[in-house]
C-alpha cells in the first residue's frame, strides 16, 4: 500500500500538465520539465488534481516513486529548488565565473567545475562570528530539477576528500533545511 503514490497532487495555477505515452510533461514559470511514467503506473488529470494509479500491488514502490516525481517537476516549475554549501576554512575559496565555479580547496591548483545546463550557482563572502574577522563563502546553487541539483551538489562535494583531513576545520558543508531560513 503506497500511501504517497494515493495522495493527489494539487497543480497551481500557471503550471500545465500534458501526459504522454510514458511520459508526463510539466510547463512553469520556470521553464519545462519532463518526468518518465514507470510501466504499470498511469496518471489522470481531475479538474485541478493530478492523481496516480497503478494497475496492481506488485508496482506499490513504483505508484510512489512516480507521484514524488511529478509533485517535484511540478514544484520546480513554480517556484524552482536550492541548496546552500558553506566553504569553511584558511584558504578554501569559492568563485563564479561565468558557467564554471572556480574551487580553491587547498591543493596546488584551483579546481574548475562546470555547471550544467538548467543548474545556476552564486557565492557570497559572509563574516563569521567571533572577535577575530574572518571570511566564510556561502555558495548557493538552484534550479528546476531537483535530481540534477543534487547530482550536481554531491559531485561539488567530492572535490575534497573529508579523510585527508582528519582534526582540521576545513571543509565542504551543505546546509540543511532549517538552516538555510
Amino acid at each position: 500500500m503506497s500511501r504517497i503514490g494515493k495522495k493527489p497532487i494539487t497543480i497551481p495555477k500557471g503550471v500545465t500538465v500534458a501526459i504522454k505515452d510514458r511520459e508526463l510533461e510539466v510547463k512553469g514559470t520556470k521553464g519545462v520539465l519532463k518526468t518518465p511514467i514507470p510501466e504499470g503506473v498511469t496518471f489522470k488529470l481531475d479538474g485541478d488534481e493530478l492523481v496516480a494509479e497503478r494497475a496492481s500491488d506488485q508496482q506499490t514502490a513504483l505508484h510512489g516513486l512516480a507521484r514524488a516525481l511529478a509533485n517535484n517537476a511540478i514544484l520546480g516549475v513554480m517556484q524552482g529548488f536550492s541548496k546552500q554549501m558553506d566553504v569553511v576554512g584558511v584558504g578554501y575559496k569559492a568563485d563564479v565565473q561565468g558557467r564554471k565555479v572556480v574551487f580553491a580547496l587547498g591543493y596546488s591548483h584551483p579546481i574548475e567545475f562546470p555547471l550544467p545546463e538548467g543548474i545556476e550557482a552564486k557565492a557570497e563572502r559572509l563574516t563569521t562570528k567571533g572577535s577575530i574577522q574572518q571570511y566564510q563563502t556561502t555558495l548557493t546553487i538552484s534550479g528546476i530539477d531537483k535530481q540534477k541539483l543534487g547530482q550536481v551538489c554531491a559531485e561539488m562535494h567530492k572535490l575534497r576528500n573529508r579523510r585527508l583531513e582528519v582534526g582540521s576545520r576545513n571543509e565542504l558543508r551543505w546546509r540543511t533545511e532549517k538552516e538555510q531560513k
